[in-house]
């Protein structure tokens, strides 16, 4: 178990709470460095792929590439950490390492959020509205959209962090993830975190729950679109475009969801890490995936490349 010494300035925390025995560490440290590998590749793929193929210079496609790289970048925050601890047998991280992390955690997650967001209003215009489509969602403001986007995370991060800067620590605190997670950090402090947990929980409302809001209301909306069709094949045709969206947020909030829900719900340490690997590992790895086999234009495009 990680541990964290304020005499040493290391901040520690668990990397793999379902470790019981070094004998496992060999065997675990293969598995995440496949999982790791397979997601930076498959996502790196769908980069490449809308970048050199012109036939997906849409809306649609700019937000799955950048979604793409937002889930290389999020499992970059973390994964090669977790590596680094299970080869070195050394479960710890010193204080600056945590909070560089803990920052880019809370970029890069808030971002994924956004673009679920995004993308789905995208769809809710293509379908709702596709005779001025191409009017309300150009290249030009998706762009603007994203760097907005990116820039009021990147605010949000640095706030969170300044304000663990003020909280002090004991000696050995644990943290039952394989990471710095925000929540997870203001829980072990020693010093009133109040004004810590009042801005998490706002932070979260705003940069989560807005972009959740519009997943919802898009969808009522495209689900209402699509019960006015009198055709069964164009029913069919603007449902699976939707497909690989709603797959792949009902991942991302479901195993999000679960990985909250664990960590308030129980005292198992295991359970919480088990729940966090969920999150954090196996959701950007399933990602191309999911977009990749179901999506016939992205295949054309990875034959291209080939």
């Amino acid at each position: 178990m990680k541990e964290l010494e304020a005499q040493t300035d290391t901040l520690g925390y668990f990397p793999l709470s379902l470790i019981e025995g070094l004998e496992l560490q060999p065997l675990l440290f293969s598995l995440f460095l496949s999982m790791y590998v397979i997601t930076v590749l498959g996502n790196l793929l769908i980069v490449l792929a809308v970048t050199f193929d012109s036939y997906l210079h849409t809306p649609m496609y700019f937000f799955l590439a950048n979604l793409s790289f937002t889930d290389i970048c999020f499992s970059t925050a973390t994964i090669p950490r977790m590596l680094a601890n299970l080869q070195t047998q050394n479960q710890s991280i010193t204080y600056a390492g945590c909070l560089t992390q803990l920052c880019f955690v809370l970029i890069f997650g808030a971002l994924e959020n956004f673009l679920l967001g995004v993308m789905a209003y995208d769809r809710y215009v293509t379908i709702c509205h596709p005779l001025t489509c191409t009017v309300i969602m150009n290249i030009r403001l998706c762009g603007l959209l994203f760097l907005l986007s990116l820039f009021t995370r990147i605010m949000n991060a640095l706030f969170h962090g300044l304000m663990v800067l003020q909280l002090s620590f004991s000696p050995d605190p644990e943290i039952p993830y394989f990471f710095c997670e925000v929540l997870q950090v203001i829980e072990v402090a020693c010093s009133d975190a109040l004004l810590n947990n009042i801005f998490s929980y706002f932070a979260a409302i705003i940069l989560c729950g807005l972009p959740l809001s519009g997943i919802i209301f898009s969808y009522i909306q495209i689900a209402s679109s699509i019960l006015r069709m009198p055709s069964a094949g164009g029913k069919y045709k603007a449902f699976s475009t939707c497909g690989s969206h709603l797959s792949v947020i009902s991942l991302f909030y479901g195993t999000g969801l679960g990985t909250y829900v664990s960590a308030a719900s129980t005292y198992s340490s295991r359970k919480t890490a088990v729940a966090s690997v969920m999150y954090s590992v196996v959701t950007p790895m399933m990602n191309p995936f999911i977009y990749s086999l179901r999506n016939r234009d992205v295949k054309g495009a990875y034959r291209k490349i080939f």
